[in-house]
């Protein structure tokens, strides 16, 4: 059992360091300007071995916002207000400048978006990720149409919320004046989605009340 955990611990530090080496060349260099075959160099292993942690080169980027895949689905499920716990969450997120909120000035999360968001290919990467946490929120909501719109305008919302505050910081804007109204504009959608939800995502007391 011991061994096992070792060798997982290693697994996950070596999918670490190559995500890390890679964004690092993509950032300096370009995505389109950095071959599988250069990143594999500078990590010092085969493309077999690169291939094996990365089936796709987009991944080496999207390994960094992997496990926020299922974050709002488990969010969700945990009480009987769902709207609430996730707005609850995202202002959390604000208010430690989680980076997936987009309210962050640190130069290698900037670059890091800048990547993220300036590449087409990471870019429809990115929204089969956010496809899969639609339906992952989805289930959790109770798996019918109704949960599925729900899950639809939820995640959008966070997206749209997370790409403005990421766009104002990266524009030069000071953080403390995006946080401000990023925590007002998160306010005011959440409360839009608490009028507008269908089934199981719509509070029932906690929203509607503010």
């Amino acid at each position: 059992m011991v061994e096992t955990g070792l060798r997982e611990r290693k697994k996950q530090r070596t999918i670490q360091s190559l995500s890390d080496i890679a964004i690092g060349l993509f950032v300096e260099k370009g995505f389109d300007a950095v071959s599988v075959a250069e990143v594999a160099a500078a990590a010092e292993v085969s493309k077999p071995t690169l291939f094996r942690y990365f089936p796709a080169k987009e991944d080496l980027v999207l390994h960094r916002i992997a496990d926020h895949e299922g974050e709002a689905a488990r969010v969700a499920g945990e009480g009987p207000a769902p709207l609430e716990a996730l707005r609850r969450h995202f202002l959390a997120g604000l208010e430690r400048s989680d980076p997936v909120t987009g309210l962050n000035d640190r130069p290698e999360v900037l670059a890091f978006h800048a990547l993220l968001y300036g590449t087409p290919a990471l870019v429809a990467r990115l929204h089969r990720h956010l496809e899969r946490s639609e339906a992952a929120l989805a289930e959790a909501l109770g798996g019918d149409l109704e949960a599925r719109l729900a899950a639809g305008q939820i995640i959008a919302v966070q997206r749209i919320l997370a790409q403005e505050n990421w766009r104002r910081i990266a524009a030069g804007e000071r953080l403390a004046v995006v946080r401000r109204d990023a925590v007002a504009a998160a306010e005011r959608a959440f409360a839009v989605l608490a009028q507008g939800l269908p089934g199981p995502a719509r509070p029932e007391t906690a929203l509607e009340a503010k």
